[in-house]
């Protein structure tokens, strides 16, 4: 097998060395602190608004008004609120984003833990999503108008329609209590038990995977059919060209921009649905982390998760920021 030539390789290469100097990567970075400071900022104050006084809570029922005030001090909740966001703030920028106040755990402990099983359940949906929908996407356009076509579409809208947490629940009844083929709930560390923490996963994948997968191919369908009804595609039939070289080599070389912006929605937006899919089956990752703390009121795990967590969508966005640039040279 031939190495891969040097003007092989050179496209890409020069893309990014491209999209490097150019100003469209540096306006996105330098978007991303405004948006990381209002995120935590705004979540920061709707911690405050939550009814009750977290230090009665750390001093308890019975405790004196004066170790009430003591546990104030030591927290830091006497200082006014833009001091205790900035204060905040500035420590998590350099990664320390405390302990919680009820183990007193480090809150980077208990994300480090958490992470990897939120991470291999999006992970392994977004694969699944993309198996399964860009090949239902494609027949449906090849197909269009006919049954097959209608058939997908159907399938596509069902996938939109059914809530997560229901389909969880359908999955366990029937793959874990009736077949006994996957675990129903926990989870296992991916380091200690590679297999074990797939197995574990892969029923809350399929959860979150069959919305992505209606919304896959229903854009790539869409994005399909309007490049293969244009004026330059009826051209090429009218040359003779055959319908499946016009569709791979016309019709999905020209989708590439749309599909990775479906691509990014969806990876954000499966992060978000892992709170509900990992109460479903009890998996003690990112969701059920702040789902938890905030329960407790457990103001420092609750924003270093959502820090956490916006720091990850903003890495995602600027990803398809650099692929988009790469793709298509008119973005840059």
């Amino acid at each position: 097998m031939e190495a891969p030539s040097a003007t092989a390789m050179g496209g890409p290469l020069q893309a990014l060395r491209r999209l490097w100097g150019s100003s469209l990567l540096w306006r996105r970075l330098a978007q991303a602190l405004p948006v990381l400071v209002f995120a935590t900022f705004v979540v920061f104050g709707l911690l405050k608004l939550v009814p009750g006084d977290i230090a009665v809570v750390l001093a308890g029922d019975n405790a004196s008004d004066a170790r009430i005030a003591e546990i104030r001090t030591i927290y830091g909740l006497d200082r006014p609120f833009l001091v205790q966001y900035g204060s905040w703030l500035g420590h998590a920028l350099q990664g320390d984003l405390g302990k919680s106040l009820m183990s007193g755990e480090a809150v980077t402990v208990s994300i480090a833990r958490c992470l990897p099983n939120t991470a291999m359940i999006v992970c392994l949906a977004m694969l699944i999503a993309l198996a399964v929908g860009i090949p239902l996407g494609i027949l449906a356009a090849a197909k269009r108008g006919g049954r097959i076509d209608a058939l997908v579409m159907t399938i596509a809208s069902i996938g939109v329609a059914i809530p997560s947490f229901w389909l969880a629940m359908i999955l366990i009844a029937f793959f874990a209590l009736r077949l006994n083929w996957l675990p129903a709930t926990g989870s296992t560390p991916l380091s200690e038990n590679p297999l074990g923490s797939l197995r574990h996963a892969i029923l809350p994948a399929l959860a979150l995977a069959a919305g992505g997968i209606a919304e896959v191919s229903r854009q790539l369908r869409s994005s399909l059919v309007d490049i293969l009804s244009s004026q330059q595609v009826r051209t090429l039939h009218a040359k003779g060209l055959l319908p499946a070289a016009i569709l791979w080599k016309h019709g999905l070389k020209n989708v590439g921009i749309n599909l990775l912006t479906v691509v990014t929605l969806l990876a954000n937006r499966m992060l978000a649905a892992t709170v509900v899919v990992e109460a479903v089956f009890a998996i003690p990752g990112m969701g059920s982390l702040i789902v938890n703390a905030a329960l407790s009121r457990d103001f420092p795990v609750v924003q270093g998760v959502v820090f956490v967590m916006v720091l990850i969508v903003i890495t995602i966005n600027l990803i398809a920021d650099i692929l988009y640039g790469v793709i298509d040279p008119r973005v840059r």
